[in-house]
């Protein structure tokens, strides 16, 4: 970060600047603009969970992750304390990952059902984990200042998927009404007044530039308050995940068991 550059206008100021995603997230995990998610991210990186006392935290802003030329974006919350925040990679160490990968391996869209840490040989086959916010937050609940604040990056990666991109599923109301504006500076046309979540939503955004479409599709969070309670099924998550793959172009098995 330049010494004349105030923490708060980072994002702002090099999210666009980035002319790959490979650039993007090189400038993403040097980010320091929020200064509560910024305390809250190194405050769980010092004091860690006593199961993972022996982890080296990465404690930083944790980038997308997946190829950059990926035909399904999802898009989550935040990063966890304990899960993205240790490990730097999204959805990676922690239960709500678990479920995640595992219905993603079910589909065809992952090479492997489980993610425990940065090299441990996952890879997305046709989709890109991305997030509206990239630090971990207490209680996991960012602000509303610090979704603004971070929305530069989720832009920019959408704007460099967009040659790909086709479909998008968002986990949970938070990251659907984060993602709207986003999808609009990355050059999509989102109506007004702005789309509803619920789970199972579909909806076609047109690009404001006469470009490809986007099928956008809501999910309810993969967080155990959902998974747990049955409120979200692996078999729930699986037909969100096979719609999408299949409105972008990607191969899906058929329906496996609940």
């Amino acid at each position: 970060m330049s010494t004349f550059e105030p923490a708060h206008s980072y994002p702002a100021r090099q999210a666009p600047a980035a002319g790959t995603l490979a650039g993007l997230d090189e400038r993403l995990i040097h980010c320091r603009a929020c200064p509560r998610l910024v305390e809250w991210r190194e405050e769980a990186a010092r004091t860690k969970r006593r199961a993972f006392a022996d982890w080296d935290y990465w404690g930083r802003p944790v980038p997308g992750f997946g190829p950059p030329d990926a035909a399904v974006a999802l898009v989550g919350l935040a990063p966890a304390a304990h899960g993205a925040n240790r490990t730097g990679r999204m959805f990676t160490g922690d239960r709500s990952g678990d479920f995640l990968y595992a219905a993603l391996y079910d589909l065809g869209l992952a090479n492997q059902p489980t993610a425990t840490h940065r090299d441990d040989g996952l890879e997305l086959r046709g989709v890109r984990i991305t997030s509206p916010v990239h630090c971990a937050p207490p209680a996991n609940r960012p602000t509303p200042e610090e979704r603004d604040t971070c929305r530069p990056w989720l832009a920019r990666e959408l704007r460099l998927l967009r040659p790909t991109l086709r479909s998008a599923v968002v986990l949970g109301a938070f990251g659907w009404q984060a993602v709207m504006p986003a999808l609009a500076e990355a050059g999509w046309a989102v109506s007004r007044p702005r789309p509803v979540f619920a789970h199972g939503a579909r909806i076609t955004l047109p690009a404001a530039d006469g470009g490809a479409p986007l099928t956008l599709f809501g999910c309810y969070h993969v967080s155990q308050q959902n998974t747990f309670t049955g409120r979200l099924t692996p078999a729930m998550l699986r037909e969100v995940l096979a719609a999408a793959a299949e409105a972008a172009g990607l191969p899906v098995p058929g329906p496996g068991p609940s």
